[in-house]
């Protein structure tokens, strides 16, 4: 049984203003709770089902607070549609200095009013696949910590470092040997380039791209090619991400 205090203090990490006065977020289902132990950052308390426990034993410090949660429980306080292993409140991290000589040995995505905390979770997995070392974020962009996110990401929240920065103020401070790249129709035929990952390759959202004061600071615009019958619109972000990204990492 879950206490009501505990019950509504998960409760109040759905929404942001609480996760930022208390510090914490949570992770929903037993595979995003193993990620988070095994992880660097630091787990608050742990709501398991009594099966979850069993099975997991020898994972779960010892130390660490523990509460015994049915999966009707963890359903009701979290946000998934059904939760039958394990939930977890984990301490916001610490963000680490992002220094400007970063980019020249290394590629950092930078990411421009991307809303749709499904669409930033999986950005932040990409960059998980990818080894980057960490993903620049705009004020307006979705909550990274929030449970949306975080789920998306598929345990990326645990190893990926997040940096907020006003993408138009920050860019033009970065020396001037680093590439700053953007996706755009006007923009070189990607798949004639040759990439090496290192620099700021910045997405915008799907529906609005890239704010004028972020386009104006790109120093070469990408353009990934429709096929020959091709007639989308337009590529999702996270599907540009992932394209361009792949010819970024191609000959490594």
């Amino acid at each position: 049984m879950v206490s009501k205090a505990l019950g509504k203090y998960v409760q109040s990490l759905h929404q942001k203003k609480y996760r930022q006065r208390h510090g914490a977020f949570l992770v929903e289902g037993g595979k995003s709770v193993l990620e988070l132990l095994s992880s660097d950052l630091e787990t608050e308390h742990l709501l398991v089902t009594a099966e979850f426990a069993s099975q997991n034993h020898a994972r779960l410090p010892a130390r660490l607070p523990l509460s015994m949660a049915t999966e009707a429980e963890l359903t009701q306080l979290g946000t998934l549609a059904t939760n039958t292993t394990a939930l977890a409140v984990a301490r916001l991290p610490q963000e680490k200095p992002l220094l400007p000589t970063l980019p020249e040995a290394a590629l950092l995505l930078a990411l421009d009013e991307v809303r749709d905390p499904g669409n930033l979770g999986t950005l932040l997995r990409l960059a998980d696949w990818y080894g980057l070392p960490g993903v620049v974020l705009s004020p307006g962009c979705a909550d990274a910590y929030a449970p949306k996110t975080v789920a998306a990401t598929m345990g990326a929240f645990a190893r990926v470092r997040v940096w907020e920065r006003d993408l138009s103020e920050w860019l033009p401070t970065l020396p001037a040997a680093v590439g700053i790249f953007g996706a755009d129709l006007a923009g070189d035929n990607v798949h004639r380039l040759t990439l090496r990952p290192a620099g700021v390759l910045v997405m915008g959202s799907e529906s609005h791209g890239l704010t004028p004061g972020v386009a104006a600071a790109l120093t070469r615009r990408l353009h990934i090619p429709r096929g020959a019958s091709g007639g989308a619109e337009s590529l999702n972000v996270a599907i540009s991400a992932a394209i361009l990204l792949d010819n970024f990492f191609r000959n490594q």
